[in-house]
């Protein structure tokens, strides 16, 4: 049975369950995980579009858009989060494996705190498997540093952990330019609330669509106007539907 997918605003979103979005994981797939604060960019921002466009399926991160899909068409779509998928993946035993994966950190003290957590929770990633990315220019990206690193090492899971709307560019350069297919998971800022460098959103916050909540108690100053620029999102939605913005 192949697996189930909703397209919205063009893009390929998957609406199957936890286990079968891992075994896609596993399959060299390129994932994107866009927040509704990013999505709202897409009539603008034609990079990000076309990452996204071009990806082989996007997860439905955002509570937001879920509701909003809701009440506009009356389908209901399963929810899974980035930080869900992240914890999916670390339960199991691909990314404990040595030289399995290869993680991409958006600064120095993200790249000591996380390391240092999976380090000690028995995780076989080294410094050598960790780069702190540059600050990409909006827009196409390319590194060829970095693409050397990945062919040097060839891991079978490359976790993509900046921000959206650069991270989902940089995943389409890095399918596009490698030698071979492995999986690139763009799971964004995931990562920081499970070592602490973010709020900590416990599993019953995540389920109930609450880890916004948490993010902007933790960081009003930060996350209230992401927030707030993500209701955006509504007539986009109610415009374009599973057309592509495009269209």
């Amino acid at each position: 049975m192949s697996p189930p997918f909703q397209t919205i605003l063009g893009i390929k979103f998957y609406i199957g369950k936890l286990p079968g979005l891992l075994d896609l994981c596993a399959a060299g797939n390129f994932i994107v995980v866009p927040a509704a604060p990013a999505l709202v960019d897409l009539p603008t921002n034609i990079h990000y579009r076309n990452a996204l466009e071009k990806s082989d399926l996007a997860i439905t991160d955002s509570g937001y858009m879920v509701l909003l899909w809701k009440f506009l068409t009356g389908q209901s779509l399963p929810r899974i989060s980035g930080l869900k998928l992240l914890r999916g993946l670390l339960d199991g035993d691909e990314l404990r494996q040595p030289g399995n994966s290869f993680w991409i950190m958006p600064s120095a003290k993200e790249t000591e705190v996380n390391l240092s957590w999976l380090q000690r929770n028995n995780y076989a990633v080294s410094s050598e498997q960790c780069y702190v990315a540059p600050i990409y220019p909006r827009g196409a990206i390319s590194d060829p540093h970095l693409l050397n690193l990945i062919e040097a090492r060839r891991p079978r899971y490359i976790l993509v952990n900046i921000g959206g709307g650069i991270q989902e560019p940089l995943g389409l350069y890095l399918r596009e330019n490698l030698s071979y297919r492995p999986s690139i998971i763009c799971v964004g800022a995931a990562i920081a609330f499970i070592t602490g460098l973010q709020a900590a959103i416990p599993v019953w916050a995540d389920t109930l669509m609450l880890g916004w909540l948490f993010r902007c108690l933790h960081a009003p100053g930060r996350f209230v106007p992401r927030i707030w620029k993500g209701l955006r999102l509504m007539p986009l939605i109610a415009k374009y539907r599973s057309q592509s913005v495009t269209s």
